[in-house]
């Protein structure tokens, strides 16, 4: 009997390692898992709130990969702006640099690594698309040199709480800029539906996230507006549809007779 449960013991225990490191505290593997107790109200948050944010980080890695194909394949960067961009970004390193600064977990903030690494991908891409691509160089080497910075211990804590409370104005205003461009244009261009969805979806579930594992007001007032401003255009996306279709095989009529 002894042996059986030293066996079942060492076979659950690169299990439990895993569920400790990524998932769930040890009072939380107990209630689970000695207990029974799979209703435990404040564990199923942990657990949740967990399983979210890997599933945002994951889902981040690829969330603008579309936006980028898109780029590539039409060779343009038609209806995307570099100033809403540019605010997004700023956005973006922001969390990033309050979220280190604080020490806050990785599953709480993680995504916006990626995001930021695609954001740049797809600043350097409407420079170099607007055949100003000496000016995307310079962009790449400015952000890398100030990210730098802003991550070092020469920059005041101070700072990097403005940073992030200057996140909600950037966001609002990146967003509103796109917004504009979109309807200016009377379609959404080279916007793809699967990133806008996808940024939707992730900043409506770090809402929940960021207030369970950070506890922070700032962060989540950030997610919420995040949220609302992504719905904005996701919901352009929607009603401009038929438009930007009608303008893809415009644009395909026209390289044939080319």
């Amino acid at each position: 009997m002894a042996a059986q449960t030293e066996s079942e013991s060492s076979f659950m225990d690169p299990v439990k390692g895993l569920l400790l490191t990524y998932f769930m505290p040890e009072t939380c593997y107990d209630e689970f898992f000695l207990n029974f107790n799979f209703l435990h109200v404040p564990c199923v948050k942990i657990v949740l709130s967990k399983v979210l944010g890997i599933g945002i980080i994951l889902g981040s890695v690829m969330v603008k990969l579309p936006q980028i194909g898109k780029l590539m394949a039409a060779g343009s960067a038609e209806g995307l702006s570099f100033n809403a961009v540019l605010l997004e970004l700023l956005a973006i390193t922001g969390t990033m640099a309050y979220s280190l600064a604080n020490h806050f977990p990785f599953s709480a903030w993680g995504e916006v690594l990626f995001l930021m690494l695609q954001t740049v991908t797809i600043g350097f891409l409407i420079q170099h698309y607007g055949q100003r691509t000496g000016r995307g160089i310079v962009f790449l080497v400015v952000y890398v040199a100030l990210l730098a910075l802003l991550l070092s211990p020469l920059t005041p804590p101070s700072v990097v709480t403005a940073m992030q409370a200057s996140n909600m104005p950037a966001i609002i205003i990146s967003r509103l800029i796109q917004a504009a461009t979109n309807f200016r244009n009377g379609h959404t261009g080279q916007l793809s539906a699967v990133s806008i969805f996808l940024l939707f979806a992730g900043s409506l579930a770090r809402i929940f996230t960021s207030l369970q594992e950070t506890g922070d007001t700032l962060m989540a007032l950030t997610y919420i507006i995040s949220s609302t401003c992504n719905g904005i255009i996701a919901l352009q996306v929607l009603y401009y549809w038929n438009s930007s279709a009608q303008l893809e095989r415009k644009k395909k009529k026209k390289k044939k007779r080319e």
